[in-house]
């Protein structure tokens, strides 16, 4: 017993600790306590019991305990304590656990299945999600959702397609919930119990309260602020409850919390710096699903790209809904920090929502990770053409490893229409700004978004959009149908005036235009030599030919045959594989992608340091 108790007082003051208590029989007791501080001698109990008879009885604890201490009434406690039980059982230290019980509890909170829509943020937003999860004791994924307990669906509120698809998919995971006992008769699905279904992401906080009226389709509803609370809505469902938590935070960035990896060999990742939008244009619901904008700290966000870097990731994606709007204010007030007098915008831009405290700009995260990165690739999106200060762009000039390539939404080329749209600038200001990123930036690629068809969107500004696409010369472009979303400015404002026939038929005007401009920019590639990082097999030919993407972004295909190693001669000719660059010269081009031979494989910096000997024998040679 004395050793019992010693055991016992060396658990308590962890900070949070669970064990089992073994009684005669087939009885056990699983506690676990949570608490930041260490705990007194005598504790008051908020207790939760569940009860559950599978051969045998157990009994739950899991909830917070207080520090107050127990007055005592005579020589008896007021309240239930541990020592009550200390008579009638043994504790074995050795069986507590940090976080978690034992392997069988853990395999008992279910397998996950997990399905994504929308942009790269979902898709970041997910590993948060399952590295809290993994934390919580749900570690294992499958890959389909017939074997899950838990079934995670992601979700885009941006158009009502992606919504659609959505409701699809719920109808289906309903059948495998309602249908449960015959789903594992029939063989049809093998998980443990019926599935808990939950709905993450924009989605779930525009449509929380009709997804949870559903027919009991849905088990939880989580904003894309609350993905802490998840094994705590999980829990609630086993109380027979609905789980929902859609608040939305003014600081939640996640930065704490290290991304499970969806593709656990890719030589990419995503790297989310900053979350929510502060623009308000018109058509938008982001700042209304995901809430205004907050940075993570350049701190964690370097962490984290040291930490894929070691892993053997070549390429990072910095992401943001206004991810070059970034600005670390953590540090305002340290000596170290100029906060500086005024926000910068790009020339002959506005902005709605005016900067409090100015601290690291996105220009400041990227000098810092291009620098102590120098062999890593870094690319961004999605910018706001506002957002694009001189200071940023000459950086882009500068450092090899940031790509030349730039995602400028312009969303229509009529400046009437961008004005009801509130997107802060005219056409001719866009205009301007292509033109000194062209000029800062040489062989810069741009891309951008497109929306036809919004409210009193007339021919002749169809017009003006078709021929902003032709005098720019993108290198790719997304192009939607406008949908009407509610709570935003327009379903506020206007009408969604133009019929859906007129949309479809000016979008497919838009995609031509598109496709006549960006084939010049790939056919511009002919003859250059570029630097591929090579991502994998041509799927069309993966026994021959290997795939990659250039600085520009530009899909490159070559054939895979042994190469020289621009930076260990010594071993001779070797097949490239997944993260290696190598020198391509491009000998076709189609519309959409490049062709060429592979001359050597190199390193980021090898390929640059030799193409600015090149240009100095060149202009040495024309004077």
């Amino acid at each position: 017993m004395a050793s019992s108790l010693s055991s016992l007082s060396s658990i308590l003051n962890q900070p949070h600790c669970a064990f089992r208590i073994k009684f005669p029989g087939r009885c056990a007791l699983n506690l676990r306590l949570h608490s930041s501080t260490p705990h007194p001698a005598n504790l008051r109990w908020p207790l939760r019991v569940s009860r559950s008879l599978s051969r045998g009885f157990s009994v739950n604890f899991s909830r917070k305990f207080s520090q107050l201490r127990s007055p005592p009434i005579g020589n008896k406690p007021e309240v239930l304590s541990l020592h009550h039980f200390l008579p009638q059982a043994s504790l074995t230290a050795s069986e507590s656990l940090a976080d978690t019980l034992s392997s069988s509890d853990v395999a008992s909170r279910g397998r996950i299945y997990h399905e994504t829509y929308g942009c790269q943020m979902n898709i970041n937003d997910m590993e948060i999600v399952l590295s809290i999860m993994k934390k919580a004791g749900y570690s294992e994924i499958v890959e389909v959702p017939e074997s899950a307990e838990v079934i995670f669906i992601n979700t885009c509120a941006i158009r009502d397609n992606a919504e659609q698809k959505v409701w699809q998919r719920l109808n289906y995971f309903w059948f495998l919930k309602r249908d449960w006992k015959k789903n594992v008769v029939v063989g049809r699905s093998d998980s443990l119990h019926p599935p808990k279904v939950v709905v993450l992401g924009c989605m779930a906080e525009r449509l929380k309260d009709k997804i949870l009226d559903s027919d009991k389709m849905v088990d939880v509803v989580c904003g894309p602020d609350a993905y802490r609370d998840l094994p705590r809505l999980l829990e609630e469902v086993d109380y027979g409850q609905k789980g929902i938590n859609t608040l939305l935070s003014l600081e939640e960035t996640y930065a704490d919390i290290t991304p499970v990896r969806i593709s656990k060999n890719s030589i990419s990742a995503f790297v989310s710096i900053m979350r929510g939008c502060n623009n308000m244009c018109s058509f938008c619901i982001v700042p209304f699903t995901r809430g205004r904008e907050r940075s993570r700290p350049v701190e964690s966000i370097v962490g984290e790209v040291a930490e894929l870097w070691a892993s053997g990731v070549k390429e990072v994606t910095l992401l943001g809904q206004n991810v070059n709007s970034y600005n670390d204010a953590t540090g305002v007030g340290n000596k170290d920090i100029d906060p500086g007098a005024n926000w910068k915008l790009s020339d002959g831009f506005s902005s709605r929502c005016k900067v409090k405290s100015i601290g690291l700009r996105f220009a400041d995260l990227l000098d810092r990770l291009s620098t102590e990165f120098p062999e890593m690739r870094f690319r961004f999106t999605s910018p706001h053409p506002k957002d694009f200060p001189d200071e940023l762009l000459y950086l882009m000039r500068e450092r090899n490893n940031i790509c030349k390539s730039i995602h400028l939404p312009a969303q229509t080329g009529s400046s009437s229409v961008l004005e009801r749209m509130r997107r802060g600038y005219t056409r001719e200001a866009y205009l301007e700004l292509v033109q000194k990123i062209r000029r800062i930036v040489p062989h810069v690629a741009l891309t951008s978004d497109f929306i036809c068809g919004f409210c009193g969107e007339t021919e002749e500004e169809h017009l003006e959009t078709l021929s902003l696409v032709k005098t720019v010369g993108y290198d790719m472009a997304y192009m939607f149908a406008y949908s009407m979303r509610e709570k935003t400015h327009a379903h506020r404002n206007y009408i969604d005036d133009v019929p859906e026939d007129v949309k479809q038929r000016r979008l497919a005007e838009l995609i031509e235009s598109f496709r006549e401009s960006t084939g010049q920019r790939y056919d511009s590639q002919v003859g250059t030599v570029q630097l591929v990082l090579v991502e994998g097999p041509n799927r069309r030919a993966p026994e021959t030919e290997l795939s990659g993407k250039s600085d520009k972004c530009h899909r490159v295909f070559f054939i895979n045959m042994p190469l020289p190693d621009r930076d260990n001669e010594v071993k001779g000719l070797r097949n490239p594989v997944p993260g290696d660059f190598v020198e391509v010269r491009i000998s076709r081009s189609s519309k959409a992608s490049l062709f060429g031979e592979a001359l050597a494989i190199t390193r980021l910096s090898t390929f640059y340091e030799a193409m600015d000997e090149t240009a100095v024998v060149a202009c040495a040679n024309r004077t």
